[in-house]
């Protein structure tokens, strides 16, 4: 894209059929796959515009209760791609357990294909908002990405309000994370509706951390767009100037149906003038 006459990467990522790129976090249509099985979901999904996709339900190496390779070909016979994947497993007393469950949890996303491993939230907030916790989570998620690279896949954090709302000595939590983790292997995922439900615009932080922040999630107070909580123009015009190849549509309340507002939400993007 063109830009201030600086030529700037385009938000078109792998996905077959180079159709204008399209994200979509599952765990948006949650009932959905709870009532009606994953592979409905993804073949509504298809419909409705998507491409990219990230996961919300890894479980002892599978996903949505399938193995990462034929869910992997289940969505690209669909044209679509799976890109990222929310996972968790917070810190136990057994650290080599710890480990060989990330390893175990590598192993089923890369054999789907996946890009990005993300975990949604730590427990760093309230009583937990200590530096010496914040320290001890970046220790592990530092050790987590060094696994994850080994599969050329990038390990990351994705954040809500409480990372910005919880403050060590005026500083934020999610300022602190960010400087006790690895800037070569741990990215960070910027919800841009959570950031700026903690008080801070996050444009700002795009500028501020723009090697770290790398992938985003697109989402409102219900369907984007529908209350336009963020100023997603200026979100996506800082994204191509950062060069982020991958965003996610999020809907985690409802105005309708999940469904609907899920079409809705795709909908305004792809008639959005500012996304390209």
């Amino acid at each position: 894209m063109i830009a201030g006459g600086v030529v700037i990467p385009n938000l078109i990522s792998s996905c077959g059929g180079g159709s204008r790129y399209l994200g979509l976090q599952l765990y948006s249509l949650r009932d959905m796959v709870r009532d009606e099985g994953i592979q409905k979901v993804l073949k509504a999904v298809s419909k409705m515009g998507y491409n990219s996709l990230e996961t919300a339900s890894y479980n002892n190496g599978k996903l949505y209760g399938q193995n990462p390779g034929d869910l992997k070909k289940m969505a690209e016979d669909l044209g679509l791609k799976l890109t990222s994947s929310h996972l968790s497993h917070n810190i136990s007393s057994d650290s080599d357990a710890d480990m060989a469950w990330w390893n175990k949890a590598v192993d089923a996303h890369n054999e789907a294909g996946m890009k990005y491993m993300i975990v949604p939230s730590a427990p760093l907030g309230g009583e937990d908002a200590t530096l010496d916790n914040i320290k001890r989570y970046s220790d592990y998620f530092n050790k987590i990405a060094l696994i994850s690279a080994g599969a050329s896949i990038q390990f990351g954090y994705h954040n809500h309000a409480f990372e910005f709302e919880n403050k060590v000595d005026g500083v934020p939590v999610y300022d602190l994370m960010l400087e006790n983790t690895s800037p070569d292997h741990v990215l960070f995922q910027l919800d841009v509706y959570w950031i700026k439900r903690g008080g801070y615009d996050p444009v700002d932080y795009m500028k501020k951390y723009a090697k770290r922040i790398k992938v985003l999630h697109i989402k409102d107070e219900t369907a984007i767009g529908a209350q336009n909580t963020v100023d997603y123009k200026a979100v996506f015009d800082q994204a191509y100037v950062n060069g982020i190849k991958d965003w996610y549509v999020e809907v985690e309340r409802y105005d309708t149906t999940p469904q609907e507002d899920v079409q809705k939400s795709a909908d305004f993007l792809l008639n959005a003038e500012f996304v390209k």
